[in-house]
């Protein structure tokens, strides 16, 4: 480390490299001695592989500083005891589809320090990229500190992020399967779906199992109406009048089958996550560190303040059937779904991505960053060139989503996401918002803070206020003073 206690990555990165500096890196990296200051000695690094892996340690430490092993389990034990017999302590390997996954647990068990790089990283820096050399480029990189680790969660939340992973699925493949029965009525011209909101609820199922029973009479079909749908018996009745083709409700009983599928599928999933939620261990409440700010929107609760709004979210379809928002609290330490538009769906989405430990993020502005939420320009002769867009993960996509919903919120959450539309647009308003609630997000963690909504008024009058100083600034720059009309 150097004397401000950076790695030459984090120096590196700190002031974006132009074409030319990289081509001096590179060719400083290629030479016998770079001139680079050492981070990790007892590197080694791992080029993986769908059938092998190719493993490189500095030379000398054995005849055959690379070696290929196979993708057995037996290949992956005994790569781990000729590291250790080289003296490496820590390996760099690749996130290479899921083909890392078993070699990073062999390794991890077995006393290493895996670092998981993005391959994106190692893109930018270029090198020798054969598939046997891969492995010593990626040693060397690593040697001199120029690859960051990625972020991966603990065991116990790992698990909870693969049944909610397959739970999704399952979701979308429900979805799928209610569009397929949409089809397939409208090629009978049977036009439910025209009269009711959803053909998966109560009526449209209702009527959708009749009509595979064999039922075809439309009043004796619009008899299933649900009490809470807007439409009489009478347009239902007129909407079920279609040619009826055995083909087609082949399709449709097929389409049934698959939701019955999907939902019971969702349900064992249910099962599965209630009892790994279970186990996680209760969150709690985190003072703020010394010289924190405490946050814009962010209050702890006292007596003089207004107690947190509780938002009675209606409960979605697709929602787990045991009590997700309470053992989201229990987890957390705090009620997530206390900010607007984040509701259980979400607050369970964070979780299940990320876990509620957010220290591997030293600050909120980190932790943004890291969730892709904030703009990456490019930048020559002090232009931006070019700005692109980044994807993001699931963490950021469910953010965006959350953003978007509070568009006719009567909140200072739904305010201030309008204000940014004016300015900015739909687009970029809703990562911008994203990038606010990301924050929140991370105060609540990390702080214990609650959430307390100051109200649609509030930000106007915040709002108000920065036009108003503005404008004085403005003038008072140009000679003049604002004067009040009475």
């Amino acid at each position: 480390m150097s004397k401000a206690g950076k790695s030459t990555f984090e120096r590196l990165q700190s002031g974006r490299l132009n074409r030319k500096q990289r081509r001096e890196l590179t060719r400083r990296l290629c030479s016998a001695d770079p001139g680079l200051e050492v981070v990790h000695r007892n590197a080694a690094g791992i080029d993986v592989g769908n059938e092998s892996h190719f493993v490189a340690v500095p030379p000398g430490r054995d005849p055959e500083p690379v070696q290929e092993f196979g993708c057995w389990t037996a290949d992956l034990h005994r790569m781990a005891d000729w590291l250790q017999g080289c003296g490496i302590e820590t390996v760099v390997m690749q996130s290479t589809g899921v083909y890392w996954v078993a070699l990073y647990d062999v390794l991890a068990k077995r006393g290493l320090k895996v670092f998981l790089v993005n391959a994106r990283h190692t893109k930018n820096l270029p090198g020798r990229k054969s598939d046997v050399q891969e492995s010593q480029w990626l040693m060397k990189l690593h040697t001199y500190g120029l690859l960051r680790n990625s972020f991966r969660p603990p065991e116990d939340i790992r698990a909870v992020k693969t049944v909610w992973r397959l739970r999704d699925r399952h979701v979308k493949e429900a979805g799928r399967c209610v569009q397929h029965m949409q089809k397939a009525l409208t090629t009978m011209n049977v036009q439910l779906a025209n009269v009711i909101s959803d053909v998966s609820g109560v009526t449209g199922q209702a009527i959708i199992r009749a009509l595979l029973r064999g039922e075809r009479d439309p009043y004796k079909l619009a008899q299933l109406r649900d009490g809470r749908i807007q439409a009489s018996e009478e347009e239902i009745a007129r909407s079920l009048e279609g040619n009826w083709q055995e083909d087609v409700l082949f399709e449709l009983q097929q389409a049934v089958d698959s939701y019955d599928f999907c939902q019971k599928q969702m349900g064992e999933c249910d099962q599965r996550l209630q009892k790994y939620l279970a186990v996680l261990p209760t969150g709690a409440v985190r003072a703020n560190s010394p010289g924190e700010p405490e946050g814009e929107a962010l209050a702890s609760p006292s007596g003089k303040e207004k107690a947190p709004k509780k938002y009675k979210s209606k409960k979605t379809k697709n929602a787990p059937a045991f009590d997700l928002a309470a053992e989201l609290q229990r987890i957390c330490g705090a009620d997530l779904t206390t900010i607007d538009g984040i509701d259980v769906m979400t607050a369970q989405t964070v979780v299940s991505e990320l876990g509620t430990d957010l220290s591997p993020w030293p600050t909120e502005g980190h932790f943004a960053s890291w969730l892709q939420l904030c703009p990456s320009p490019d930048i020559s002769g002090g232009k931006v060139v070019r700005q692109p867009s980044r994807r993001g993960n699931r963490v950021a996509a469910a953010l965006r989503m959350a953003a978007t919903t509070l568009l006719r919120s009567q909140t200072y959450l739904g305010a201030k996401y309008r204000w940014l539309r004016t300015r900015l647009g739909a687009p970029k308003a809703a990562k911008a918002m994203a990038h606010y609630l990301a924050r929140l997000i991370y105060r609540m963690l990390t702080r214990g803070q609650a959430w307390v909504d100051r109200g649609m008024k509030e930000f106007q009058h915040k709002n108000q206020q920065r036009e108003l100083a503005t404008l004085n600034r403005k003038a008072t720059a140009m000679g003049y003073r604002l004067v009040a009309v009475a």
